[in-house]
């Protein structure tokens, strides 16, 4: 394959205002998340007249349950999707676009490229300081999508690794644990009347630790919506270090959406345990298209449903393709 310019071109101003205004989201929804959560714990704390040291027991605590599955999980990943090597001399174009677009995205290190043995259309990138960056494929989108179109997802993926969205998304979710230990250690300690804080019966400790497990669920809205806008940020890396990206994710994405219609439901379900790490939720799939220019354009004319998107840890498809026409240059 043909060596191409990793020269980032000029961005289109809409691209430019798009950005800004992406991260100017991601920023200020992160900082609304944090000053909410810790005013809520402050007046629960003042409230009940509880020590400060009851959040400092149950923040090590759920820390350390994230930690461990941070730098663990990438061996339970490879364990469960069957993950493996893919070595040098196979698909090489494959490893030759990861080290080109990992120069351009200015990662200090190229991610070890894997292949996950199943047939779900898909890709991820993981890793921990144990296991080290890497970026998988799976079986079935190295069968079934075009050189160009996976270089685009390769961009995207290596978008994950530069914003180091996994350690960014384990801060954020520890907010919502805390918040719910704290209500869950209130709600048992009312039963046992183990006498938390110098204020308020059992029954008024037991209805605030309800309270703030229920809160905790809302939380994790915050937590999806933050999941979605980090998917967004790492299409625009894709768009901006790959050639033509935009484009071609775009095809990208409607095509795994067009391969996952092939796939049964169930087997669909079965790999969608860790649809946060994919590229793609593995139990969308689109069916009676069979030219993925036209299901582009019908995908961007389609209407969102915002009960399902506030669930999702994706983006729509069609609010996804949208997005990236900002990257596109105006003919």
């Amino acid at each position: 394959m043909a060596a191409i310019s990793t020269a980032p071109p000029r961005l289109p101003s809409r691209a430019q205002v798009a950005l800004l205004k992406l991260r100017l989201t991601m920023l200020g929804t992160f900082a609304a998340v944090v000053a909410i959560a810790t005013l809520l714990i402050e007046a629960v704390l003042l409230t009940l007249g509880l020590p400060a040291l009851s959040v400092y027991l149950i923040l090590p605590l759920v820390v350390v349950i994230n930690l461990l599955q941070w730098l663990f999980g990438p061996y339970i990943i490879n364990a469960v999707y069957r993950v493996r090597p893919l070595a040098q001399d196979e698909e090489p174009w494959l490893h030759e676009a990861v080290q080109r677009y990992s120069r351009a995205c200015g990662l200090s290190r190229t991610p070890k490229l894997m292949l996950a043995q199943i047939d779900i259309p898909n890709a991820f990138a993981y890793g921990s300081p144990l296991s080290g960056p890497m970026v998988a494929v799976t079986s079935g989108i190295l069968r079934g999508m075009p050189a160009e179109e996976l270089e685009a997802v390769i961009g995207h993926e290596l978008g994950h690794l530069k914003h180091r969205d996994v350690a960014f998304m384990l801060m954020v979710s520890l907010i919502p644990a805390v918040i719910y230990y704290l209500g869950y250690m209130l709600y048992m300690s009312a039963w046992f009347r183990a006498g938390y804080g110098r204020q308020g019966s059992p029954l008024l400790v037991a209805a605030v630790g309800m309270g703030l497990m229920v809160i905790s669920f809302f939380f994790n809205l915050f937590v999806f919506f933050l999941s979605r806008l980090r998917e967004t940020y790492a299409d625009a890396n894709a768009a901006m270090v790959v050639p033509d990206g935009a484009r071609k994710l775009q095809r990208a994405l409607a095509r795994i959406l067009l391969l996952s219609g092939r796939i049964k439901k169930d087997q669909a379900l079965q790999h969608s345990q860790l649809k946060l790490f994919f590229i793609s939720d593995p139990a969308q799939g689109v069916r009676g298209y069979e030219d993925v220019d036209e299901l582009v354009e019908r995908l961007k004319a389609s209407k969102e449903s915002l009960l399902v998107e506030l669930f999702s840890t994706h983006p729509s498809p069609g609010r996804r393709l949208r997005y990236l026409d900002a990257f596109i240059p105006p003919a």
